[in-house]
């Protein structure tokens, strides 16, 4: 399966960049992470004490962006920053203090040669957390089974858009097929079965040669529709992608019933018990890191766009992209409290309906998941913290 999480490329000529003022972050810097915290003090959350690893490797499932927030969100002052190997490390912090322990923080996407997340958690041993999609957790479950025990995203911010003067009556993706539309998206997406096995998308209309680039929405003149993120493409085709430069409409494919949890943080299964102390511990700090860098995104804003400057993928990232995504996330509910008044946790009966929905998808396709698998299996929701939550 072809990752959705997989982000538009804007190609040269099409953008109209943004200049950012960078940070005194460098990758230039000798500092080693060990010498940085040499000098740190424990604070109250001591997670060495819980057994957590003295590095905490993250893998993230794309260049740096404010849906990571939460985990830059970890990284204290003048982080240490692998240009080459796009990866930034140094303290992992909790409420300004010291944790006891490092965290590094990796990027994915073009970082690891568009793999998923999940086979890169089974290639190196060394990730402790990584980010993968329900409906990854569910088709992989055979050979590289995980466990979701975060969940950053409440609402995925996938989305199907369009061109609001070609189609002005269409408030949802079946309105736009309906006048028909095709819709382009990446081959191989679950999601895209889901929909037209659903009656929403006919079969002759979706076209799986999306390659995340905006030339081809731009060529049809507004006639087809197209796969994105409701987190950034609409700010981007409005107001970087020159050849195009208006509004898009869309509709999020939560909306349509596939309701997977986007960028899950997951362990590989087997190795849940023996690393569950240091969850207890990890998670809410996770939890309250996402509290904080909602609570004042800016500073970690900063840090993701001297990354992206830094790592160099050719991929592009704007301030006006940043605050956007951030704004978006909030307006768009794609963040918020789980069905409590917790932020992170799963909703027991949501992932039931969508294990029951996506397994049968899944053997159509040749990739069943493994023998017996329940929806128990693929996540959990016992290292939350009920006290944690946006307020």
């Amino acid at each position: 399966m072809r990752s959705t999480r997989t982000r538009i490329i804007l190609a040269a000529g099409l953008v109209a960049t943004t200049a950012v003022a960078l940070t005194a972050c460098s990758s230039g810097s000798s500092t080693d992470d060990s010498t940085a915290a040499a000098g740190l003090t424990v604070g109250s959350i001591d997670l060495a004490a819980a057994g957590c690893p003295a590095d905490v490797v993250i893998q993230t499932d794309w260049n740096p962006e404010s849906e990571h927030g939460h985990l830059y969100q970890l990284l204290g002052e003048n982080p240490t920053i692998d240009a080459q190997n796009k990866s930034v490390s140094g303290p992992l912090m909790a409420g300004g203090e010291y944790t006891g322990v490092n965290v590094e923080i990796r990027s994915g996407g073009p970082a690891i040669g568009f793999q998923t997340v999940t086979s890169q958690m089974y290639t190196d041993p060394d990730i402790l957390l990584g980010y993968a999609t329900t409906d990854e957790t569910i088709q992989l479950s055979a050979d590289m089974p995980t466990t979701a025990v975060f969940a950053p995203l409440d609402k995925s911010p996938l989305m199907i858009m369009w061109d609001p003067e070609t189609y002005p009556d269409a408030k949802t993706i079946s309105d736009v097929v309906g006048a028909g539309a095709v819709v382009r998206y990446f081959g191989g997406s679950a999601y895209m079965e889901y929909l037209t096995n659903a009656g929403i998308i006919p079969p002759a209309q979706a076209d799986g040669s999306y390659d995340g680039t905006p030339a081809s929405f731009i060529a049809a003149g507004g006639k087809d529709a197209q796969q994105g993120f409701a987190s950034a493409e609409p700010y981007i085709y409005e107001n970087e992608v020159a050849d195009w430069m208006k509004p898009v409409a869309y509709q999020l494919i939560h909306d349509t019933g596939y309701e997977a949890y986007q960028s899950s943080m997951v362990v590989r299964t087997g190795d849940l018990e023996a690393n569950s102390e240091c969850l207890k511990a990890l998670v809410p700090v996770l939890q309250q890191a996402e509290v904080d860098y909602f609570a004042d995104p800016a500073p970690v804003n900063t840090l993701i766009l001297d990354l992206v400057s830094q790592f160099d993928t050719g991929w592009v990232y704007s301030q006006g992209v940043a605050d956007y995504s951030v704004k978006t996330m909030i307006d768009k509910e794609l963040v918020g409290n789980g069905p409590d008044d917790a932020i992170g946790n799963f909703d027991d009966e949501r992932m039931a309906t969508f294990f029951d929905t996506v397994s049968p998808i899944f053997a159509g396709l040749g990739t069943p998941p493994a023998d017996g698998l329940t929806v128990n299996d693929i996540y959990t929701n016992e290292f939350i913290d009920t006290s944690i939550g946006l307020k």
